[in-house]
């Protein structure tokens, strides 16, 4: 169970695009000082965890409702996630603008930036394939290290900017989209290669 565990942590965590992340809070926090910054960052951490873990274990339910076959749902997501890759390599991704009056911890900030269209399609995938409630118990137990692991990150936000600057957080989100491409090839290989058997 230990290596499900690191191999589940590992996507989590660049399923949610943590330098991207990263490089957006510092841009939406510039004008805060310390404790300010921080206290966002707590919020977004609590935020996407929250979402997270909901999308994770509403997987099931929501395909059998909507009669989609994990199959199916396999493809667009991958689809998704591919295009969602490319953007992170190509530096073409944007970062949608706050709305006033809006918390920027949960919008932009938790969703979509961080839990965006492809990381809620792979989410539900993820929760739905794992059998047994061992499997589903440490699916989630990685899941929730993934989401306090992008806290981390994001309450070291500064040290880490000054330690790699904007360059190497830049190299770093492009790594993550390679990473997230691999995962999307293989999600729409699995879903082609089941539905055709």
């Amino acid at each position: 169970m230990s290596s499900l565990f690191i191999s589940l942590f590992i996507k989590l965590f660049f399923l949610l695009t943590p330098f991207f992340v990263l490089t957006v809070f510092l841009s939406l926090t510039e004008g805060m000082d310390k404790n300010a910054r921080r206290k966002v960052a707590l919020r977004v951490t609590v935020a996407v965890l929250i979402i997270a873990l909901v999308l994770y274990f509403a997987g099931n339910p929501i395909f059998a409702t909507l009669g989609i076959t994990m199959d199916g749902f396999r493809v667009g997501a991958g689809s998704l996630l591919f295009l969602s890759a490319v953007s992170l390599v190509s530096g073409k991704r944007t970062r949608p603008e706050p709305e006033e009056d809006t918390d920027i911890a949960v919008v932009p900030l938790a969703m979509p930036i961080t839990v965006g269209p492809a990381t809620i399609g792979t989410l539900l995938i993820l929760g739905a394939e794992l059998r047994g409630a061992t499997e589903q118990a440490v699916g989630a137990a990685a899941l929730v290290c993934a989401c306090l692991t992008v806290g981390v990150l994001l309450f070291s936000g500064s040290a880490i900017h000054r330690v790699i600057g904007p360059m190497g957080l830049a190299v770093l989100t492009r790594v993550t989209g390679l990473v997230l491409s691999a995962m999307a090839a293989q999600i729409v290989f699995t879903g082609v290669r089941n539905f055709l058997a």
